[in-house]
Protein backbone atom coordinates (compact mmCIF):
# COMPACT_ATOMS: atom_id res chain seq x y z
CA UNK A 1 0.00 0.00 0.00
CA UNK A 2 1.44 3.44 -1.10
CA UNK A 3 0.44 7.35 -1.27
CA UNK A 4 1.43 10.28 -3.74
CA UNK A 5 2.50 13.33 -2.93
CA UNK A 6 0.38 16.36 -4.85
CA UNK A 7 -1.31 20.00 -3.54
CA UNK A 8 -4.99 20.69 -4.11
CA UNK A 9 -6.31 23.67 -3.45
CA UNK A 10 -4.48 23.78 -0.03
CA UNK A 11 -6.12 20.25 0.53
CA UNK A 12 -2.43 18.20 1.09
CA UNK A 13 -2.09 14.99 -0.85
CA UNK A 14 0.88 13.40 -0.19
CA UNK A 15 2.97 10.19 -1.36
CA UNK A 16 3.65 7.23 1.14
CA UNK A 17 6.44 4.84 0.44
CA UNK A 18 5.54 1.32 2.54
CA UNK A 19 8.25 0.97 4.07
CA UNK A 20 9.17 4.57 5.76
CA UNK A 21 7.85 7.59 6.64
CA UNK A 22 9.87 11.04 8.06
CA UNK A 23 8.66 12.92 11.05
CA UNK A 24 6.47 15.51 9.60
CA UNK A 25 6.92 19.64 9.54
CA UNK A 26 4.40 22.44 8.51
CA UNK A 27 4.11 24.12 5.74
CA UNK A 28 3.75 28.05 5.44
CA UNK A 29 -0.05 27.63 5.26
CA UNK A 30 0.21 25.05 8.54
CA UNK A 31 -0.83 22.10 6.99
CA UNK A 32 0.46 18.84 8.19
CA UNK A 33 3.00 17.36 5.26
CA UNK A 34 4.72 13.89 5.34
CA UNK A 35 8.22 13.97 3.67
CA UNK A 36 9.33 11.17 1.24
CA UNK A 37 12.79 10.28 1.19
CA UNK A 38 14.65 11.25 -1.84
CA UNK A 39 15.48 7.20 -2.75
CA UNK A 40 11.66 6.55 -2.37
CA UNK A 41 10.51 5.69 -5.85
CA UNK A 42 7.72 3.55 -5.31
CA UNK A 43 4.62 4.57 -4.87
CA UNK A 44 1.01 5.53 -6.16
CA UNK A 45 -2.08 8.05 -5.93
CA UNK A 46 -3.63 8.10 -2.57
CA UNK A 47 -4.06 10.55 -0.50
CA UNK A 48 -3.27 12.10 2.89
CA UNK A 49 -4.99 13.83 5.76
CA UNK A 50 -4.18 17.92 6.17
CA UNK A 51 -4.38 18.75 10.08
CA UNK A 52 -6.39 22.23 10.93
CA UNK A 53 -6.84 24.07 14.36
CA UNK A 54 -10.62 24.44 13.11
CA UNK A 55 -12.43 21.64 15.29
CA UNK A 56 -15.24 22.04 13.05
CA UNK A 57 -13.28 21.23 9.86
CA UNK A 58 -11.74 18.36 11.78
CA UNK A 59 -15.41 16.97 12.31
CA UNK A 60 -16.07 17.31 8.33
CA UNK A 61 -15.30 13.88 6.61
CA UNK A 62 -14.21 13.67 2.86
CA UNK A 63 -12.74 11.74 0.89
CA UNK A 64 -9.31 12.60 1.67
CA UNK A 65 -9.86 12.46 5.40
CA UNK A 66 -11.42 8.47 4.99
CA UNK A 67 -8.47 7.73 2.47
CA UNK A 68 -5.98 8.64 5.10
CA UNK A 69 -7.73 7.06 8.09
CA UNK A 70 -7.80 3.98 6.05
CA UNK A 71 -4.43 4.01 5.86
CA UNK A 72 -3.35 4.77 9.58
CA UNK A 73 -5.87 1.98 10.26
CA UNK A 74 -4.36 -0.57 7.57
CA UNK A 75 -0.91 0.03 9.23
CA UNK A 76 -2.15 -0.98 12.34
CA UNK A 77 -3.50 -4.39 11.17
CA UNK A 78 -6.74 -2.99 11.54
CA UNK A 79 -7.69 -4.01 7.85
CA UNK A 80 -11.61 -4.09 8.21
CA UNK A 81 -12.28 -0.85 9.66
CA UNK A 82 -9.31 0.33 7.06
CA UNK A 83 -11.93 -1.41 4.46
CA UNK A 84 -15.03 0.16 5.66
CA UNK A 85 -12.84 3.67 5.52
CA UNK A 86 -11.79 3.54 2.03
CA UNK A 87 -15.25 2.54 0.81
CA UNK A 88 -16.55 5.24 2.33
CA UNK A 89 -14.25 7.55 0.49
CA UNK A 90 -15.80 6.06 -2.92
CA UNK A 91 -19.45 7.32 -1.47
CA UNK A 92 -18.25 11.25 -0.84
CA UNK A 93 -18.05 12.45 -4.26
CA UNK A 94 -14.04 11.90 -4.55
CA UNK A 95 -11.93 13.55 -7.46
CA UNK A 96 -9.83 11.23 -9.73
CA UNK A 97 -6.75 11.12 -7.41
CA UNK A 98 -9.36 10.61 -3.81
CA UNK A 99 -11.60 7.14 -6.12
CA UNK A 100 -7.87 6.44 -7.69
CA UNK A 101 -6.62 6.24 -4.11
CA UNK A 102 -9.57 5.24 -2.50
CA UNK A 103 -9.93 2.26 -5.19
CA UNK A 104 -6.42 0.92 -4.62
CA UNK A 105 -6.05 0.89 -1.32
CA UNK A 106 -9.55 -1.06 -1.31
CA UNK A 107 -7.64 -3.65 -3.46
CA UNK A 108 -4.72 -3.88 -0.56
CA UNK A 109 -7.34 -5.00 2.21
CA UNK A 110 -9.37 -6.94 0.26
CA UNK A 111 -5.57 -8.64 -0.43
CA UNK A 112 -4.77 -9.58 2.88
CA UNK A 113 -7.68 -11.17 3.24
CA UNK A 114 -7.56 -13.67 0.52
CA UNK A 115 -10.30 -11.73 -1.41
CA UNK A 116 -8.75 -12.12 -4.91
CA UNK A 117 -12.09 -11.36 -7.27
CA UNK A 118 -12.91 -8.17 -5.31
CA UNK A 119 -9.37 -6.96 -5.39
CA UNK A 120 -9.26 -7.54 -8.74
CA UNK A 121 -12.34 -5.41 -9.32
CA UNK A 122 -10.95 -2.64 -7.59
CA UNK A 123 -7.77 -2.62 -9.36
CA UNK A 124 -9.61 -2.96 -12.74
CA UNK A 125 -11.71 0.51 -12.12
CA UNK A 126 -8.86 1.84 -11.10
CA UNK A 127 -6.55 1.37 -14.20
CA UNK A 128 -9.47 1.69 -16.45
CA UNK A 129 -11.31 5.08 -15.06
CA UNK A 130 -8.59 6.03 -12.88
CA UNK A 131 -5.34 5.94 -14.78
CA UNK A 132 -3.57 3.62 -11.87
CA UNK A 133 -0.33 2.90 -13.15
CA UNK A 134 0.16 -0.88 -13.59
CA UNK A 135 3.80 -0.95 -12.48
CA UNK A 136 2.37 -0.09 -8.89
CA UNK A 137 0.37 -3.54 -9.03
CA UNK A 138 3.77 -5.28 -9.72
CA UNK A 139 5.83 -3.79 -6.93
CA UNK A 140 3.73 -3.25 -4.06
CA UNK A 141 4.53 -5.89 -1.08
CA UNK A 142 1.26 -5.15 0.54
CA UNK A 143 0.10 -7.25 -2.91
CA UNK A 144 2.29 -10.09 -3.20
CA UNK A 145 -0.80 -12.38 -2.19
CA UNK A 146 -2.72 -10.77 -4.58
CA UNK A 147 0.05 -11.41 -6.99
CA UNK A 148 0.04 -15.15 -6.81
CA UNK A 149 -3.80 -15.58 -7.35
CA UNK A 150 -5.46 -16.71 -10.86
CA UNK A 151 -6.63 -12.94 -10.84
CA UNK A 152 -3.49 -11.05 -11.12
CA UNK A 153 -2.77 -13.48 -14.29
CA UNK A 154 -6.22 -12.80 -15.66
CA UNK A 155 -6.05 -8.35 -14.85
CA UNK A 156 -2.05 -8.66 -16.12
CA UNK A 157 -3.36 -10.37 -19.65
CA UNK A 158 -6.21 -7.61 -19.72
CA UNK A 159 -3.89 -4.55 -18.89
CA UNK A 160 -1.37 -6.33 -21.93
CA UNK A 161 -4.04 -6.55 -24.39
CA UNK A 162 -5.38 -2.96 -23.95
CA UNK A 163 -1.46 -1.41 -24.46
CA UNK A 164 -0.73 -1.64 -20.84
CA UNK A 165 2.97 -1.90 -19.91
CA UNK A 166 3.08 -4.85 -17.82
CA UNK A 167 7.10 -5.35 -18.00
CA UNK A 168 9.56 -4.69 -14.44
CA UNK A 169 11.77 -1.65 -15.22
CA UNK A 170 13.95 -4.52 -13.89
CA UNK A 171 13.77 -6.29 -17.35
CA UNK A 172 13.59 -3.00 -19.22
CA UNK A 173 17.16 -2.26 -17.45
CA UNK A 174 18.76 -5.88 -18.31
CA UNK A 175 21.20 -4.12 -20.86
CA UNK A 176 21.67 -1.37 -18.32
CA UNK A 177 22.63 -4.25 -15.82
CA UNK A 178 24.79 -6.06 -17.72
CA UNK A 179 26.92 -3.01 -18.36
CA UNK A 180 27.63 -2.44 -14.67
CA UNK A 181 28.30 -5.86 -14.39
CA UNK A 182 30.95 -5.98 -16.80
CA UNK A 183 31.56 -2.70 -17.52
CA UNK A 184 34.92 -3.78 -19.95
CA UNK A 185 32.55 -5.33 -22.71
CA UNK A 186 31.54 -2.64 -24.78
CA UNK A 187 35.32 -1.25 -24.84
CA UNK A 188 36.66 -4.59 -25.57
CA UNK A 189 33.71 -4.81 -28.81
CA UNK A 190 34.51 -1.68 -29.94
CA UNK A 191 38.02 -2.69 -30.53
CA UNK A 192 37.17 -5.40 -31.81
CA UNK A 193 35.12 -4.13 -34.34
CA UNK A 194 37.82 -1.28 -34.96
CA UNK A 195 40.83 -3.69 -35.24
CA UNK A 196 38.73 -6.04 -37.29
CA UNK A 197 38.12 -3.27 -39.87
CA UNK A 198 41.41 -2.31 -40.07
CA UNK A 199 42.54 -5.40 -40.70
CA UNK A 200 39.81 -5.90 -43.05
CA UNK A 201 40.83 -2.86 -45.33
CA UNK A 202 44.81 -4.23 -45.01
CA UNK A 203 43.45 -7.91 -46.14
CA UNK A 204 41.80 -5.85 -49.34
CA UNK A 205 45.53 -4.24 -50.22
CA UNK A 206 47.65 -7.45 -49.67
CA UNK A 207 45.35 -9.63 -51.37
CA UNK A 208 46.32 -8.64 -55.06
CA UNK A 209 50.16 -8.03 -53.60
CA UNK A 210 49.79 -12.09 -53.27
CA UNK A 211 48.57 -12.54 -56.43
CA UNK A 212 51.46 -10.95 -57.91
CA UNK A 213 53.72 -12.32 -55.79
CA UNK A 214 52.66 -15.93 -56.79
CA UNK A 215 52.63 -15.04 -60.60
CA UNK A 216 55.99 -13.66 -60.23
CA UNK A 217 57.99 -11.56 -62.32
CA UNK A 218 60.01 -8.59 -62.53
CA UNK A 219 59.14 -5.95 -59.62
CA UNK A 220 57.12 -8.67 -57.89
CA UNK A 221 56.60 -8.80 -54.06
CA UNK A 222 58.17 -11.14 -52.05
CA UNK A 223 56.07 -14.39 -51.80
CA UNK A 224 57.01 -15.44 -48.33
CA UNK A 225 56.52 -11.60 -46.66
CA UNK A 226 53.80 -10.90 -48.54
CA UNK A 227 51.68 -14.61 -47.47
CA UNK A 228 52.65 -13.53 -44.09
CA UNK A 229 50.75 -10.48 -43.86
CA UNK A 230 47.71 -11.97 -44.94
CA UNK A 231 48.49 -14.61 -42.85
CA UNK A 232 48.37 -12.24 -39.63
CA UNK A 233 45.30 -10.34 -41.38
CA UNK A 234 42.96 -13.40 -41.53
CA UNK A 235 44.50 -14.86 -37.93
CA UNK A 236 43.55 -11.70 -36.49
CA UNK A 237 40.20 -11.30 -37.96
CA UNK A 238 39.31 -14.84 -37.02
CA UNK A 239 40.79 -13.99 -33.38
CA UNK A 240 38.69 -10.61 -33.15
CA UNK A 241 35.26 -12.15 -34.25
CA UNK A 242 35.61 -14.50 -32.00
CA UNK A 243 36.49 -12.58 -29.02
CA UNK A 244 33.24 -10.23 -30.27
CA UNK A 245 30.93 -13.51 -30.79
CA UNK A 246 32.54 -14.72 -26.73
CA UNK A 247 31.12 -11.73 -25.68
CA UNK A 248 27.84 -11.66 -27.43
CA UNK A 249 27.48 -15.05 -26.12
CA UNK A 250 28.55 -14.09 -22.41
CA UNK A 251 26.33 -11.30 -22.22
CA UNK A 252 23.27 -13.40 -23.69
CA UNK A 253 24.04 -15.73 -20.86
CA UNK A 254 24.35 -12.54 -17.98
CA UNK A 255 20.98 -11.33 -19.34
CA UNK A 256 19.51 -14.86 -18.70
CA UNK A 257 21.11 -14.65 -15.27
CA UNK A 258 19.91 -11.57 -14.47
CA UNK A 259 16.31 -12.39 -15.47
CA UNK A 260 16.17 -15.57 -13.72
CA UNK A 261 17.31 -13.70 -10.29
CA UNK A 262 14.60 -11.21 -10.64
CA UNK A 263 12.18 -13.72 -11.26
CA UNK A 264 12.99 -15.80 -8.28
CA UNK A 265 12.62 -12.88 -6.33
CA UNK A 266 9.19 -12.47 -7.45
CA UNK A 267 8.36 -16.26 -6.31
CA UNK A 268 5.63 -16.19 -3.81
CA UNK A 269 5.95 -17.87 -0.42
CA UNK A 270 3.14 -19.21 2.31
CA UNK A 271 4.72 -18.85 5.57
CA UNK A 272 3.69 -20.38 9.21
CA UNK A 273 1.77 -17.20 10.15
CA UNK A 274 -0.29 -17.96 6.55
CA UNK A 275 0.94 -14.81 5.05
CA UNK A 276 2.07 -14.33 1.56
CA UNK A 277 5.20 -12.85 0.93
CA UNK A 278 7.65 -12.57 -2.15
CA UNK A 279 11.11 -14.38 -1.72
CA UNK A 280 12.75 -10.65 -1.99
CA UNK A 281 11.00 -10.19 1.46
CA UNK A 282 12.59 -12.78 3.03
CA UNK A 283 16.05 -10.97 1.77
CA UNK A 284 18.93 -10.76 4.74
CA UNK A 285 16.26 -12.57 6.43
CA UNK A 286 16.62 -16.49 5.84
CA UNK A 287 18.77 -18.72 3.76
CA UNK A 288 16.35 -20.45 1.48
CA UNK A 289 16.80 -24.26 0.74
CA UNK A 290 15.09 -24.72 -2.54
CA UNK A 291 13.84 -28.48 -2.49
CA UNK A 292 12.81 -29.79 -5.77
CA UNK A 293 12.09 -34.05 -6.86
CA UNK A 294 9.18 -36.49 -6.15
CA UNK A 295 6.54 -35.91 -3.35
CA UNK A 296 8.45 -38.85 -1.34
CA UNK A 297 12.22 -37.41 -2.11
CA UNK A 298 10.85 -34.25 -0.50
CA UNK A 299 9.16 -36.07 2.47
CA UNK A 300 12.35 -38.31 3.38
CA UNK A 301 14.38 -34.66 3.07
CA UNK A 302 12.23 -32.73 5.06
CA UNK A 303 11.99 -35.63 7.80
CA UNK A 304 15.93 -36.04 8.10
CA UNK A 305 16.24 -32.01 8.18
CA UNK A 306 13.72 -32.68 12.09
CA UNK A 307 16.90 -33.66 13.32
CA UNK A 308 19.15 -30.93 12.90
CA UNK A 309 15.95 -28.36 13.16
CA UNK A 310 17.63 -26.40 15.91
CA UNK A 311 21.16 -25.88 14.03
CA UNK A 312 19.38 -25.47 10.89
CA UNK A 313 17.31 -22.32 12.30
CA UNK A 314 20.12 -20.84 13.75
CA UNK A 315 21.76 -20.58 10.76
CA UNK A 316 18.30 -19.11 8.98
CA UNK A 317 17.69 -22.35 6.90
CA UNK A 318 14.23 -21.57 5.39
CA UNK A 319 12.90 -25.14 3.73
CA UNK A 320 11.06 -24.58 0.43
CA UNK A 321 9.28 -27.77 -1.09
CA UNK A 322 8.54 -27.61 -5.00
CA UNK A 323 7.08 -31.09 -5.47
CA UNK A 324 7.46 -31.96 -9.55
CA UNK A 325 3.53 -31.72 -11.54
CA UNK A 326 1.63 -29.92 -8.54
CA UNK A 327 1.72 -26.37 -10.18
CA UNK A 328 -1.51 -25.81 -12.65
CA UNK A 329 -1.55 -22.83 -15.04
CA UNK A 330 -4.45 -20.69 -14.70
CA UNK A 331 -6.59 -19.50 -17.47
CA UNK A 332 -6.89 -16.45 -18.61
CA UNK A 333 -9.32 -14.84 -20.08
CA UNK A 334 -8.78 -12.92 -23.02
CA UNK A 335 -9.83 -9.52 -23.15
CA UNK A 336 -8.54 -5.82 -22.72
CA UNK A 337 -8.85 -2.61 -21.76
CA UNK A 338 -7.64 0.78 -22.25
CA UNK A 339 -7.69 4.42 -20.51
CA UNK A 340 -10.82 5.82 -19.84
CA UNK A 341 -11.55 9.80 -20.68
CA UNK A 342 -12.35 9.71 -17.53
CA UNK A 343 -8.67 9.85 -16.05
CA UNK A 344 -7.24 11.99 -14.39
CA UNK A 345 -5.23 13.79 -16.84
CA UNK A 346 -1.99 14.94 -14.43
CA UNK A 347 -1.23 12.25 -11.49
CA UNK A 348 1.67 11.60 -10.12
CA UNK A 349 4.22 9.77 -12.05
CA UNK A 350 4.62 5.62 -10.86
CA UNK A 351 8.15 4.74 -10.51
CA UNK A 352 9.82 0.96 -9.90
CA UNK A 353 13.11 0.16 -7.50
CA UNK A 354 13.92 -3.43 -7.57
CA UNK A 355 15.63 -2.97 -3.98
CA UNK A 356 12.28 -0.82 -2.27
CA UNK A 357 10.26 -3.91 -2.81
CA UNK A 358 12.43 -5.61 0.02
CA UNK A 359 10.24 -3.32 2.57
CA UNK A 360 6.98 -3.60 3.42
CA UNK A 361 4.60 -1.97 5.94
CA UNK A 362 5.44 -4.81 8.82
CA UNK A 363 8.46 -4.24 10.43
CA UNK A 364 11.35 -6.70 10.00
CA UNK A 365 11.66 -8.03 13.33
CA UNK A 366 7.66 -9.21 12.80
CA UNK A 367 8.39 -10.36 9.63
CA UNK A 368 11.47 -13.22 11.14
CA UNK A 369 9.13 -14.14 14.04
CA UNK A 370 6.92 -15.26 11.52
CA UNK A 371 10.19 -17.52 9.35
CA UNK A 372 9.98 -20.98 10.35
CA UNK A 373 12.19 -24.05 9.29
CA UNK A 374 9.73 -24.76 6.62
CA UNK A 375 7.52 -22.29 3.76
CA UNK A 376 4.84 -23.49 1.17
CA UNK A 377 4.91 -22.49 -2.20
CA UNK A 378 2.55 -20.42 -3.76
CA UNK A 379 1.85 -20.71 -7.51
CA UNK A 380 3.55 -24.10 -7.98
CA UNK A 381 4.17 -23.59 -11.56
CA UNK A 382 5.59 -20.65 -11.30
CA UNK A 383 8.36 -22.29 -9.15
CA UNK A 384 8.64 -25.20 -11.12
CA UNK A 385 9.70 -23.33 -14.19
CA UNK A 386 12.11 -21.03 -12.56
CA UNK A 387 13.94 -24.63 -11.31
CA UNK A 388 13.61 -26.55 -14.85
CA UNK A 389 15.49 -22.54 -16.42
CA UNK A 390 17.95 -23.00 -13.42
CA UNK A 391 18.63 -26.58 -14.04
CA UNK A 392 19.24 -25.73 -18.13
CA UNK A 393 21.72 -23.67 -17.18
CA UNK A 394 23.86 -25.26 -15.20
CA UNK A 395 23.63 -28.43 -17.69
CA UNK A 396 21.62 -30.69 -15.61
CA UNK A 397 18.03 -32.87 -16.90
CA UNK A 398 14.61 -30.77 -16.19
CA UNK A 399 12.65 -32.62 -13.76
CA UNK A 400 15.94 -34.72 -11.82
CA UNK A 401 15.58 -34.54 -7.83
CA UNK A 402 17.49 -30.88 -6.74
CA UNK A 403 18.20 -28.87 -3.85
CA UNK A 404 19.16 -25.24 -4.53
CA UNK A 405 21.05 -23.16 -2.06
CA UNK A 406 20.64 -19.36 -1.45
CA UNK A 407 22.63 -16.62 0.23
CA UNK A 408 21.29 -14.20 2.42
CA UNK A 409 21.32 -11.49 -0.04
CA UNK A 410 19.01 -13.78 -2.63
CA UNK A 411 21.90 -15.06 -4.88
CA UNK A 412 22.82 -18.90 -5.72
CA UNK A 413 25.17 -20.08 -3.30
CA UNK A 414 25.33 -23.45 -4.79
CA UNK A 415 23.15 -26.44 -5.72
CA UNK A 416 23.30 -30.06 -6.34
CA UNK A 417 21.41 -33.25 -7.31
CA UNK A 418 19.21 -35.10 -5.11
CA UNK A 419 18.85 -33.94 -1.63
CA UNK A 420 21.24 -32.20 1.02
CA UNK A 421 23.19 -33.48 3.52
CA UNK A 422 22.17 -31.94 6.56
CA UNK A 423 25.33 -32.07 8.49
CA UNK A 424 27.16 -30.82 5.84
CA UNK A 425 25.13 -27.58 5.41
CA UNK A 426 25.19 -27.09 9.59
CA UNK A 427 28.88 -27.09 9.05
CA UNK A 428 29.25 -25.21 6.12
CA UNK A 429 26.94 -22.13 6.96
CA UNK A 430 27.56 -19.89 9.18
CA UNK A 431 25.23 -18.89 12.34
CA UNK A 432 22.93 -15.97 11.59
CA UNK A 433 24.60 -13.83 14.18
CA UNK A 434 28.59 -14.64 12.90
CA UNK A 435 30.47 -12.06 10.75
CA UNK A 436 30.41 -14.02 7.82
CA UNK A 437 26.86 -14.12 8.13
CA UNK A 438 26.70 -10.01 8.17
CA UNK A 439 29.26 -10.07 5.31
CA UNK A 440 27.07 -12.32 3.38
CA UNK A 441 24.46 -9.30 3.53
Amino acid sequence: MAVANLSLNHQVLCFRASYSRTEPWLSSAGATLFKLPKNARFSSAVTCSSSTSQPQEANTQTAESCVNTGLQLFSKGRVKEALNQFETALTLNPNSVEAQAALYNKACCHAYRGEGKKAADCLRLALREYNLKFGTILNDPDLASFRALPEFKELQEEARLGGEDIGYSFRRDLKLISEVQAPFRGVRRFFSVALSAAAGISLFFTVPRLIRAIQGGEGAPDLIETAQNVAINIGGIIVLVAIFLWDNKKEEEQLAQISRDETLSRLPLRLSTNRVVELVQLRDTVRPVILAGKKETIALAIQKAEKFRTELVRRGVLLIPVIWGEGREPQVEKKGFGASPKAATALPSIGEDFEKRAQSITAKSRLKAEVRLKAEVVSPAEWERWIRDQQKSEGVTPGEDVYIILRLDGRVRRSGKGMPDWQQIVKELPLMEALLSKLER
